[in-house]
């Protein structure tokens, strides 16, 4: 079992909080049912933070208007009143008022492609693989762990995964349940997600694709003892060798195009029995693995930046976007050069049990050996079959040329920022999340002269059924910080002081459910189910300029060396995703090369010049006092 990766497992910080994240060996489920269902928090504090946050990003007339609208809208017995009660009604009847909503609202109903757009990619550390069997015996460990992961004796859905806890609370674990047998189905106008794994016989195999051929593997014997390591490195090898030509048709680009497109495709896909057959074997599989063709080579210095935007789209259709199948919630991406990583599909769980399920199998693949046990002879693994007819042959051009146009269009840089790691803040006392925090706001301030709104994901998996909240990093504060720090007459570190103090604050509230967003967010969804046009409020100039976050960031914190990546959430705006470690600090920045005014390179530049001059800020204190 998997008893000795568990025992005495302290994870660091994982969540956006000062407290480290512990996992403790228990029945999760006796804990599922304890824990507290996520608040409404009161209307009146909700609609004063809401203003108090928009202060640095509005005009003082912008600002008068919209408190007109605020004053109606919280007039006694008026609206904000109605849909509040409303809200608070739903709050009873359900496990969680938000989550469904939120998986509709910010996944399913999106049109977007889900390449780039929503699915983040994770970067591991570079293997140094001399050749093509060094990659299969990397592919056979990684797959052993997972697999291992996924369960000796089906530990996965008999629920006995250990609990983690934050500050002494438990958290919600219902998103490991939903990351493997999992898969995004496309509709014409709402996506669906199907979970394999609660049915009466979980799925034993997982999708291998090579060449943009799939296969499927199986990697459970009748008897329900999972393959040995030797086991799957022949099957592997089999499919390997079974795939060699280039030339198929990549079914799987379809996957990568706009929402309604794919989901036209994907039902003319499916009108042919064989390909109906296909399709399901991928969407029912563990998880998928991706054998990636060389790419070209790229200097060291670009290395990074290709391999992030390898794991994100797969590089175009000359490379590798055609050999994944983006709806599929979890999939791992070796490359022939030692690069490797995943991508995963957004809608059924947030980074952490992502990241848990890296950190597993970098630590299993670390101990574990290629064994030799005696070989009985396994079957040649099933080769999935596709009929293209002249009419999917058209969609899958059109997929390919709209990745390409996607593809170029993202500048990915990752930035190893070097000069030291979380260790420094926390000398000083200060959250090392709120210090890189304040060093972005710094970075965008200087190169635009000017802050902008600025969305930080926070965990609330302290609530069942848990989900994300936003944390506006933008505050009063973090202006008066940014604004200083190149004026020689301001008093800087006691505002980067204070504006960490109120970041704290907020990081706070949003983990315990007091967060603006979500319940703006709610007042919102029940006025459209409740009303006949939305509230001033919300069509107010000041909503869409304050919802219109143009650095959108995660800290997505992990043991192993890795950095996560995300495209921009706006058209001119930023992706950020960080990882600290003890002394250095992986950042990956994402703009769109069609947006004049945005330069990921330019901004990662002030990023690592803000650091160092935060770290200079410090020590001219520390040496004064």
């Amino acid at each position: 079992g998997l008893s000795f990766f568990w025992t005495g497992l302290v994870k660091p910080c994982r969540l956006l909080s000062p407290l480290p994240v512990v996992q403790i060996s228990e029945r999760p489920l006796v804990h599922q049912e304890s824990l507290p269902k996520l608040p409404v928090p009161p209307l009146q504090q909700t609609c004063s933070r809401y203003l108090a946050s928009l202060e640095p990003l509005i005009s003082a007339e912008e600002m008068t208007h919209t408190r007109e609208l605020m004053d109606e809208f919280l007039r006694p017995g008026g609206i904000g009143e109605r849909l509040q009660k409303s809200l608070e009604r739903r709050a009873r009847k359900t496990e969680n008022w938000l989550s469904d909503w939120w998986m509709q609202w910010s996944y399913l109903d999106s049109r977007m492609p889900v390449a780039m757009y929503t699915s983040p990619g994770v970067v591991l550390p570079k293997m140094h693989l001399q050749d093509r069997q060094g990659q299969m015996r990397w592919v056979t460990k990684c797959t052993d762990g997972s697999v291992c992961f996924n369960g000796r004796s089906l530990l996965w859905h008999s629920h006995t995964l250990p609990v983690e806890y934050l500050g002494g609370k438990p958290l919600c674990m219902d998103q490991y349940y939903q990351v493997l047998s999992s898969c995004r189905i496309p509709g014409p106008k709402r996506d669906t997600v199907v979970n394999y794994a609660v049915g009466k016989t979980p799925p034993t195999h997982i999708t291998v694709v090579h060449n943009f051929q799939f296969f499927v593997l199986d990697v459970y014997n009748s008897d329900g003892s999972p393959l040995t390591v030797d086991q799957l490195y022949v099957q592997l090898e089999k499919i390997w060798n079974s795939s060699l030509q280039s030339n198929k048709e990549p079914v799987g680009i379809l996957t990568s195009n706009h929402r309604n497109t794919w989901g036209k495709a994907y039902n003319n896909l499916i009108k042919d029995k064989t390909n109906k057959e296909s399709v399901r074997a991928i969407q029912k599989s563990i998880f998928t693995v991706c054998l990636d063709a060389p790419k070209p080579r790229v200097s060291d210095e670009m290395y990074f930046n290709k391999v992030a935007a390898q794991m994100l789209h797969g590089g175009g259709s000359r490379w590798n976007s055609g050999n994944r199948w983006f709806d599929k919630t979890l999939q791992f991406i070796i490359g022939e050069d030692g690069s490797c990583g995943l991508t995963y599909e957004h809608a059924p769980a947030e980074g952490p049990p992502i990241v848990f399920l890296v950190d597993h199998v970098v630590d299993y693949m670390k101990r574990s050996e290629m064994v030799r046990t005696p070989m009985i002879p396994l079957a040649m693994p099933q080769k999935l079959r596709f009929n293209i007819t002249p009419e999917i042959k058209k969609d899958i051009e059109k997929a390919k040329q709209n990745m390409n146009i996607m593809v170029n269009d993202l500048d990915v840089r990752v930035l190893n920022f070097t000069h030291y790691g979380r260790k420094f803040p926390r000398s000083h006392k200060m959250s090392p999340d709120a210090f890189i925090q304040m060093a972005l706001q710094l970075a965008y301030y200087r190169m635009y002269q000017t802050c902008c709104p600025t969305y930080e994901s926070a965990s609330l998996r302290m609530f069942k059924l848990g989900r994300t909240e936003a944390i506006r990093s933008t505050t009063t504060e973090s202006l008066q910080f940014t604004k200083a720090m190149d004026d020689p007459s301001k008093h800087k570190a006691a505002l980067l002081e204070e504006a960490i103090k109120v970041h704290r604050k907020h990081t706070h509230m949003a983990i315990h459910g007091q967060g603006i967003e979500r319940h703006m967010l709610g007042l919102r969804m029940i006025a459209i189910e409740d009303l006949t046009s939305l509230p001033d409020i919300f069509m107010d100039t000041s909503f869409a300029v304050a919802s219109h976050f143009n650095l959108y960031t995660s800290q997505v914190g992990s043991k192993t060396d890795c950095v996560m990546c995300l495209g921009p959430m706006v058209p001119d705006g930023y992706g950020i995703c960080y990882n600290p470690m003890d002394d250095h600090i992986n950042f990956a920045v994402t703009a769109f090369n069609s947006c004049e005014e945005t330069n990921a390179t330019r901004l990662s530049q002030f990023l690592e010049d803000s650091l160092l001059d935060m770290k200079t800020l410090l020590e001219q204190v520390s040496k004064t006092q």
